[in-house]
């Protein structure tokens, strides 16, 4: 293998078989040699939070903002991909990449605010998951918390074994959401010509779409995954020359492409599943429980459950990929990092108190969206500046129409989290036109 490199985790045969790609001696063999990275980020767009926001906007506005959700989905896409290519092309994570190139009274103020984004990216995630358990098992809500909790620290343990077993068990609930959603469209009556109509056509029927569809966009690009996707994406194996990292970035997009897109498009089906089953004459319901309770009465026990299934599926992997996340920041800032079961179990105190301080726990995952609002320009603007720097990127730097894209990208996100921030504390945004 003298012409790869090998990092820690993985196999001499995957190594192998990755430097054979890379050299171009594998044809098309091992199409999913380089998977997983994307597919594991993927996840902080399918969590607990953007099951409350689209219930919500399907519920009340039918399919009149399946629009935003491609928008959000498209963007995603273009920021996770420079994440990807950053860790690619230097070999660091974006946290790594910030401690060793910016001066310490900058990095030690974006440490702090990027291990409280960590912390409420796992309240709400760890929230999540309890919520289903306790449903579907009818178990108090505590009771729900500590059985997640014991869930995603066994999921976590695989992390010992490399990080392909990891990558194979978040994949493998990746699977289960979608498929629960595909039976859930199945189950659900849908209207897919006004669904394919509303997917092009931009609309917002009033200002509480705005505040909807600002929800949907602005908590889109999360600020651990951007930290993430650069870290797993760099650890994999280091290439040798500009061809081998072209070839990288190359197969890195096409994964990004197709993980996203999946995300993408679990998104506009519980959008569509809830304008389907509920609007209009139940577009009231915006919490997850609220929306388990009737859809049982309306489309019958079985789209109930496999509502929960998906619930829990995304709240699991998604606490796992957050705690993955906080571990990395901790890493990256400063230099050394806790037991992934300490991390772990102090990650899960913030959720007991909420609940335990009778907190409603669909209030704790709006509340914990704002914090993310907050934090997003830390590692989003960060790394913008890095993906363009051409003495960091070489050839690889992002410029042309890539560069302008992202910097619109990155305007509508953080201007969006700036009209949210506004909504939630009572400043009332007029409707466009």
């Amino acid at each position: 293998m003298s012409d790869l490199v090998s990092r820690p985790g993985l196999s001499e045969r995957t190594a192998r078989a990755v430097a054979d790609r890379l050299a171009g001696r594998a044809g098309w063999r091992n199409p999913l040699i380089f998977a997983g990275p994307a597919v594991v980020a993927s996840i902080a767009y399918m969590d607990p939070g953007n099951f409350a926001t689209n219930i919500q906007a399907g519920a009340r506005y039918g399919y009149d903002l399946l629009w935003v959700v491609l928008l959000a989905s498209l963007i995603a896409m273009l920021f996770q991909g420079l994440s990807a290519r950053l860790g690619i092309v230097t070999g660091r994570n974006l946290a790594e990449l910030c401690r060793d190139t910016l001066p310490p009274a900058l990095t030690i103020p974006m440490w702090i605010i990027s291990e409280i984004a960590a912390m409420a990216t796992d309240l709400a995630e760890f929230l999540g998951g309890a919520i289903g358990i306790a449903l579907l098992a009818r178990l108090p809500l505590m009771a729900g918390m500590a059985i997640t909790g014991i869930i995603t620290y066994g999921i976590l343990l695989l992390d010992r074994r490399g990080f392909r077993p990891m990558e194979l068990a978040i994949g493998a609930l990746v699977g289960v959401i979608a498929l629960c959603y595909l039976a859930e469209l199945l189950i659900v009556p849908v209207h897919w010509r006004q669904a394919a109509l509303h997917t092009v056509l931009p609309s917002l029927p009033d200002a509480e779409a705005l505040t909807i569809a600002v929800g949907i966009v602005g908590a889109t690009v999360m600020p651990h995954a951007l930290f993430l996707h650069s870290g797993l994406s760099g650890a994999r194996v280091a290439p040798q020359d500009a061809a081998q990292r072209r070839r990288l970035v190359r197969y890195s997009n096409i994964e990004v492409l197709a993980a996203l897109g999946v995300a993408g498009l679990v998104n506009m089906a519980m959008v569509a599943m809830a304008a389907g089953a509920f609007h209009p004459a139940h577009q009231g319901i915006a919490e997850i429980g609220e929306a388990y309770r009737t859809l049982s009465p309306l489309l019958g026990a079985g789209a109930a459950v496999i509502f929960l299934i998906s619930l829990l599926a995304s709240g699991v992997s998604s606490s796992v990929v957050g705690t993955l996340a906080g571990q990395m920041v901790m890493q990256g800032f400063v230099g050394f990092s806790i037991p992934i079961w300490l991390r772990r179990a102090l990650t899960m105190i913030p959720g007991f108190v909420v609940i335990g301080l009778g907190v409603n726990p669909t209030r704790a995952l709006v509340l914990s969206q704002v914090v993310l609002s907050l934090a997003l320009p830390v590692p989003m603007l960060a790394l913008l500046w890095f993906s363009t720097r051409r003495a960091l990127m070489g050839a690889l730097a992002v410029r042309g129409i890539t560069a302008i894209a992202a910097i619109g990208g990155a305007i509508v996100i953080l201007g969006l989290n700036v009209v949210l921030l506004l909504q939630i504390f009572g400043v009332n945004m007029p409707l466009p036109g």
